[in-house]
């Protein structure tokens, strides 16, 4: 079935078209959402969040660009709503204006493989995490992330230059201990 008459059944409502859209996203939705929380079971639970709202709100989408790229924005925002509502995470969901220490532009020179990368950056605190996501892997700018979260354009840039800090520090000692076939943790 083609994606259009796939979106048409899903508007009808026909829980196999339903079914099918869901099958189609989910993996990669829920590596989204796994990027922004702590555990593999709140991101199932953020997915299955956002797939409600994604099926409640389809007849919003008009065709504009990918059906995936709308799902993902569905997807994010229910994630920062999560991290913002979760008393587990809201918590570590903090802001604080704090000086910033000047950081080396050199890139240190690593192997490291995209899943190191990942866990990496989810060992972040989590408003460390989720500017870094935003801005670095989701591509949007600073004053958008600053809409998003309520926090002022400034607090998105420290935030995020203050997670580069951290994770060019672990990158660095991950590295060192990848070459001496010593594989703890930070």
């Amino acid at each position: 079935m083609d994606l259009d008459t796939l979106l048409k059944e899903c508007l009808k409502r026909k829980p196999e078209a339903q079914k099918t859209l869901y099958g189609h996203f989910a993996p990669l939705m829920l590596a989204v959402c796994f990027r922004y929380t702590k555990s593999l079971s709140d991101a199932e639970e953020v997915l299955q969040e956002g797939f409600i709202k994604v099926f409640s709100r389809l007849h919003q989408f008009k065709g504009e660009g990918e059906l995936g790229g709308w799902i993902r924005k569905i997807m994010i925002t229910t994630a920062l709503n999560f991290l913002k509502t979760n008393q587990k995470y809201r918590y570590d969901l903090s802001f604080d204006e704090m000086p910033l220490h000047l950081v080396s532009t050199e890139n240190p020179e690593v192997n490291l493989h995209a899943k190191e990368l990942a866990e990496l950056i989810r060992q972040l605190p989590t408003g460390f995490q989720t500017i870094f996501n935003l801005h670095a892997v989701e591509g949007y700018k600073h004053a958008e992330i600053a809409s998003m979260l309520g926090i002022s354009e400034g607090t998105s840039r420290s935030q995020y230059a203050r997670a580069r800090i951290i994770l060019t520090e672990w990158i660095e000692k991950f590295s060192l201990k990848k070459q001496s076939g010593h594989y703890g943790t930070k």
